[in-house]
């Protein structure tokens, strides 16, 4: 039998590990001497680099309403410590230096959490739509990745209204994974974010208009089954054009998805391919038809 983690033991002992590494994160922040961004105007800056609307409320199989409606309310109180936020350069932008630690203390609800492979509830739960959003905007600008944890080996929902390719978000906990941008430019960025009662909305903006254009495609979309599992893959692809020329400066994949499906089968709207081998073929073939490469 396998011998069980100091974290596994007890929910004492549970308790005590993610102390410990939010602990150990905080020391590497101070030691790390990095400059993050604080300041705050909500007067917009005159361009609009990127925008997004997230519908806050999706069905998701058997998943609970009510934490849906929670996640509402935790949305809610988190926006205002981003809104505004100006990212200058050499700046880093970090989520939970931001918003903080989210405690019922503070009105924060139950949502929807992922834990041990499965779906789960926590305080918070659902904050990841906030980064997700983020993780969309910033990808369609020149803003520098430097901390993103990805969440793409299992495949938990169906799909109900997707706007953006899956597995294209974040995994965030407090504090040890973050999602943080460095800004690497000459250039001010700043964060609008607001809610309506449907949607989750965000932009982008900038003090000049980046130099470039950036483009996020989804590739090899599919789904297929092995030793009796269904497994989903995607490709999605980052592109940049310089607006001047139109020339592409930049093309590369940034990530490449193979998850379980954990739901019905009945519930997957797409074929489903006896092996990975036929669905590559029949992606390839559809591919040479209607999405040529970059």
């Amino acid at each position: 039998m396998a011998r069980r983690l100091f974290s596994q033991l007890s929910p004492q002992t549970y308790w005590l590990s993610v102390e410990r590494m939010i602990l150990q994160r905080r020391i590497r922040n101070v030691l790390a001497g990095i400059r993050f961004a604080t300041s705050r105007d909500l007067t917009p800056l005159p361009v609009t680099v990127y925008r997004h609307n997230s519908l806050i409320r999706r069905r998701l199989g058997n998943v609970d309403l009510e934490l849906q409606e929670n996640k509402a309310v935790t949305l809610g109180l988190a926006a205002p410590h981003i809104d505004g936020i100006l990212i200058r350069p050499g700046e880093t932008f970090s989520f939970w230096e931001l918003v903080g630690h989210c405690t019922a203390r503070k009105g924060y609800r139950m949502g929807l959490t992922i834990s041990h492979g499965g779906p789960d509830s926590g305080i918070a739960g659902g904050m990841c739509q906030f980064t997700n959003l983020l993780h969309w905007m910033v990808l369609h600008s020149p803003l520098d990745i430097v901390e993103h944890h990805h969440h793409g080996e299992l495949d938990l929902f169906p799909d109900f209204n997707r706007q953006i390719p899956f597995g294209s978000g974040t995994s965030i906990v407090y504090n040890y994974l973050d999602y943080r941008v460095r800004n690497s430019t000459d250039n001010t960025f700043q964060v609008r974010i607001s809610l309506t009662e449907e949607h989750l909305r965000g932009e982008l903006r900038a003090a000049r208009p980046p130099a470039s254009k950036y483009h996020v495609t989804e590739r090899g979309a599919y789904f297929y089954e092995r030793e009796g599992q269904v497994y989903r893959h995607n490709r999605i692809f980052g592109s940049e054009r310089d607006k001047r020329t139109g020339n592409e400066l930049r093309s590369e994949l940034l990530l490449e998805n193979n998850a379980l499906v954990m739901y019905d089968r009945e519930l997957i709207r797409m074929p489903i391919y006896s092996s990975e081998a036929a669905a590559t073929a029949a992606a390839t073939a559809a591919a040479a038809v209607v999405d040529p490469p970059l």
